[in-house]
């Protein structure tokens, strides 16, 4: 077997070839992941590991034994599993999600179409493997009034509190994703145009986009500042206290802490940005304009994300632009 033929060498050149693409390092470690847990089951149940080898069988027995076994319960490297334990985490040995799965099998498609591209394998083994459907579990909405008791139960004489009492409903007025609201640096926001600029380096899609806010979290925002800059020195529009950025695990781990003061269940942190979709759509926003706000790659990506409004949402919406009421006014 010739050296660039074993699949760890064909591994490492896309690796590379995804560091000079400058894609992100979770979007990179996604990769990574996927690809040495795959090889590391074909050498240990094919005794394959030769590129050229593998074959859309191969593919398809991988796709099910992952889809059978439970988390955590396969590693690339026995070793840490000394290491990291998982079998002391809640969830270890329970059910792969679809969703899971699916970022598996995506994951695949795109490494074997970069070895076709390279010229190492003359066919994608992974071309007729199919994503599994997804029922999708609507995302958690919450009241208008549950939102009221949970900005009244975050104490806002506390440092922490009050800017996480901020960064909440500048997310449900904006739309940002939580990473970046937290990168954020107080030069990009425009107090005068009510406008915040999200730098390429730190969205998603590596693009400038603008986002908007209202007068009511204009008011707020200002008075955020000023208070932020009387206790430390930071370009961060919301740092710590210690003068650091805020992780947004540690933001998510303070969101549910409020929303436990108040006994609110099923809703995450990015739960506020799917409220802020939700409200748009509902107000009568068109959904090109929540695409570009929200920083998605292409209208199709939020008409799948945001195709869960319950029947309640749309009774309400189309009172609103019944034709025939409309004739009246």
């Amino acid at each position: 077997m010739k050296k660039n033929n074993n699949i760890h060498y064909a591994i490492d050149d896309f690796m590379i070839y995804c560091k000079q693409k400058d894609l992100r390092k979770k979007t990179i470690s996604s990769y990574e992941s996927t690809l040495r847990l795959f090889a590391r089951y074909t050498e240990d149940n094919h005794n394959v590991n030769d590129i050229k080898s593998i074959t859309q069988e191969i593919c398809r027995d991988y796709i099910s034994y992952t889809k059978d076994r439970g988390k955590y319960t396969f590693v690339f490297d026995q070793n840490t599993k000394y290491i990291n334990m998982p079998e002391n985490r809640e969830d270890y040995g329970k059910k792969v999600s679809i969703t899971t799965i699916n970022n598996y099998i995506r994951n695949l498609k795109v490494f074997f179409n970069y070895c076709v591209e390279e010229r190492v394998i003359k066919a994608n083994p992974m071309d007729k493997i199919k994503q599994f459907k997804n029922n999708r579990k609507p995302k958690g909405q919450v009241t208008d009034e549950e939102f009221k008791r949970l900005l009244q139960n975050i104490d806002t004489t506390k440092y922490s509190e009050f800017r996480d009492y901020v960064v909440i409903q500048l997310i449900m007025d904006t739309g940002m994703r939580i990473g970046e609201t937290l990168s954020l640096e107080v030069n990009n926001v425009d107090l005068d145009r009510r406008a915040i600029l999200i730098p390429q380096d730190i969205t998603k899609g590596r693009k400038d986009r603008y986002v908007f806010y209202s007068q009511t979290m204009s008011k707020l925002l200002r008075r955020w500042i000023q208070y932020k800059d009387r206790y430390v020195e930071s370009d961060l529009l919301f740092s710590t206290k210690r003068n650091t950025r805020l992780e947004v695990n540690n933001f998510e781990k303070n969101f549910k802490k409020y929303c436990n003061r108040i006994g609110l269940k099923d809703t995450s942190a990015h739960g506020i940005r799917n409220n802020y979709a939700r409200r748009f759509l509902m107000a009568g926003g068109s959904i090109y304009t929540l695409s570009r706000l929200l920083g998605h790659s292409s209208v199709t990506v939020t008409e799948k994300a945001y195709l869960d409004l319950s029947d309640e949402d749309i009774r309400k919406n189309y009172q609103q632009f019944s034709p025939l009421e409309n004739m009246k006014r």
